[in-house]
């Protein structure tokens, strides 16, 4: 199913943005428009959120965006991989600011007990105490969600894909009725743009599982590699007026970032990181790709999954559709910050 292009709504300064935001998984365009906001017009995409948020701060920049993007409709967020209850509090004190306890959310298999970087924005906070409804078999809530939609819903996997092998092994039939858009995979490119790919975190730390992630006979599939997701960051005026936002959520997000920032070597070395820029903000690409997808070339590719978690280009594979090239990244963060800041 293909979405109602967007249309440019006025010449705003903030609407000569230049993202591409023609929806839907399907539809694909040869030019770049200039647009920033959806049709008033347009339906919401209903989506669930895979992520194992609170380990690196991009799942993070990635649920804000969600939720600041009016063309997506969150119907739940599952917490994948580790320590899972850890990754709900996270999702419940944010969905909280944000005024959106009406999201549900699932609480995914849980690995072990260790709490990752933004631990301490979380100290003392009581799951129990979510307005809205915890769920802590949140590999079943993905299933009943997926199978109880009256249309197709869209599962934005941003974690290790734990979950979604154990939901397809309970019901495979969700397969049929999900749209994944997911981030996983290097395929001719690693982390920050180096020329050779590599190991991603989201198979090497499951290769099982995104091994029968990609195996799945979704009803359609875009997934981007480190090849595109590996490259977007925010900095000067782009950064800077995330920064300045009064928006509470936009405030939270930056002390998480501040937070998990301390127990980085990356960037807790130098004190001046927070303040000027971000760090790779893979996840958000993933968000994105939910419902556009013209900044970005794709190509229908056959991809394996090694035992070692690396993904490797194999014709025999079941072929997916991957964005494995940036048409225009300045244009991507450009709207990034836009989206975000709502300016």
């Amino acid at each position: 199913m293909t979405h109602t292009p967007i249309r440019l709504r006025s010449a705003h300064p903030a609407a000569l943005v230049l993202a591409a935001l023609g929806l839907g998984l399907s539809a694909g365009a040869a030019d770049i428009p200039r647009v920033a906001h959806p049709a008033p017009t347009a339906a919401p995409i209903p989506v669930i959120l895979d992520t194992d948020i609170g380990g690196v701060i991009d799942d993070t920049w990635a649920l804000v965006l969600l939720l600041k993007s009016p063309e997506l409709d969150l119907r739940l967020v599952t917490t994948a991989y580790g320590d899972t209850v850890y990754r709900a509090k996270i999702v419940a004190r944010l969905l909280e600011i944000a005024g959106r306890t009406d999201v549900p959310i699932g609480v995914g298999v849980r690995q072990d007990e260790q709490e990752g970087g933004q631990a301490e924005w979380v100290y003392g906070y009581d799951l129990a105490r979510y307005p809205g409804r915890v769920v802590p078999d949140g590999v079943q809530a993905l299933i009943d969600t997926a199978m109880a939609a009256e249309e197709p819903l869209t599962l934005i996997a941003i974690g290790p894909a734990t979950n979604v092998k154990a939901a397809l092994e309970r019901e495979p039939r969700i397969a049929g009725r999900l749209r994944l858009v997911g981030l996983y995979g290097s395929l001719r490119m690693g982390y920050d743009g180096e020329p050779q790919p590599t190991a991603e975190w989201n198979v090497h730390a499951d290769p099982l599982a995104a091994r029968a992630l990609l195996d799945a006979p979704w009803a359609e599939a875009l997934i981007a590699p480190l090849d595109t997701a590996g490259l977007p960051k925010l900095d000067g005026e782009n950064y800077a007026r995330v920064r300045r936002s009064e928006d509470p959520l936009l405030r939270a997000l930056v002390e998480n970032f501040r937070l998990w920032c301390r127990r980085q070597v990356s960037c807790a070395r130098d004190p001046a990181f927070v303040t000027s820029k971000t760090t790779t903000l893979h996840d958000t690409v993933a968000v994105y790709l939910a419902f556009a997808r013209n900044l970005v070339r794709t190509e229908e590719l056959g991809v394996r999954v090694t035992d070692e978690g690396r993904t490797v280009l194999d014709e025999t594979a079941r072929p997916l559709r991957w964005a494995t090239e940036w048409r225009r990244l300045d244009a991507f963060e450009s709207f990034l910050a836009a989206r975000l800041t709502g300016r």
